[in-house]
């Protein structure tokens, strides 16, 4: 099967950019330690290994977080800054635009994911394993998730969700499943195109809210 391509029609998918000018050195860090894991995996991230993705001299990276669990953590809090750039759920349209308005942003937030910040979608994974395997992780991973999960669940609310916990779980979900399915497991040769993505949304939310 070929690798779907996105129309050349469809809206820009804009990077969450990594270490703009002005950065802190500290977002430089965290930047350079996704990077890694969505390059070389848990194993490949080291201290060192960051001071030299990075760019700076070695022992910065130690100065900032003296411990694995401690870059790991802010590795953890720099992803949920930049995917909340990318979902930009503040910039969800007002609910009573209708449900095609929200599928539309949804999608659109969802394909930035899969496409233009794959390697950031992939570091997230990185982390959700290994945040099973440390409890103070978890801790801080689930944290983060917490706030995209109110939002979510504030916007299906207002949409007229009958059940909008069970709803924010399923359409998590979804997400997931087809992140992850496009991102590391057996679709990662194919990328699927806005349309396509808007398309699925539509049916999962339609369902949701019986529209």
């Amino acid at each position: 099967m070929s690798a779907r391509t996105v129309s050349p029609a469809s809206p820009p998918s804009p990077p969450s950019p990594p270490s703009p000018a002005g950065a802190s050195r500290a977002d430089l860090v965290a930047d350079a330690a996704l990077a890694l894991l969505a390059e070389r995996g848990m194993r490949g991230l080291t201290h060192r290994a960051v001071d030299e993705a990075a760019g700076l001299p070695q022992g910065s990276t130690s100065n900032l977080a003296r411990t694995r669990q401690a870059l790991l953590e802010l590795a953890v809090r720099r992803l949920a800054d930049r995917e909340a750039k990318v979902l930009a759920l503040h910039e969800m349209p007002d609910p009573r635009a209708g449900l095609d308005a929200l599928v539309d942003a949804l999608a659109l937030a969802t394909h930035r994911a899969l496409t233009r910040n794959r390697d950031l979608t992939l570091a997230r994974y990185e982390l959700a394993l290994e945040a099973t395997r440390r409890p103070e992780l978890r801790a801080h991973f689930d944290a983060a998730g917490a706030r995209f999960r109110e939002q979510l669940g504030a916007l299906v609310t207002a949409m007229g969700s009958a059940d909008p916990a069970r709803h924010v779980l399923s359409l998590v979900a979804w997400a997931d499943g087809l992140m992850f399915s496009c991102v590391a497991g057996t679709f990662h040769a194919e990328v699927p195109g806005l349309a396509e993505v808007r398309a699925g949304l539509r049916e999962v939310l339609g369902g949701m809210i019986g529209r």
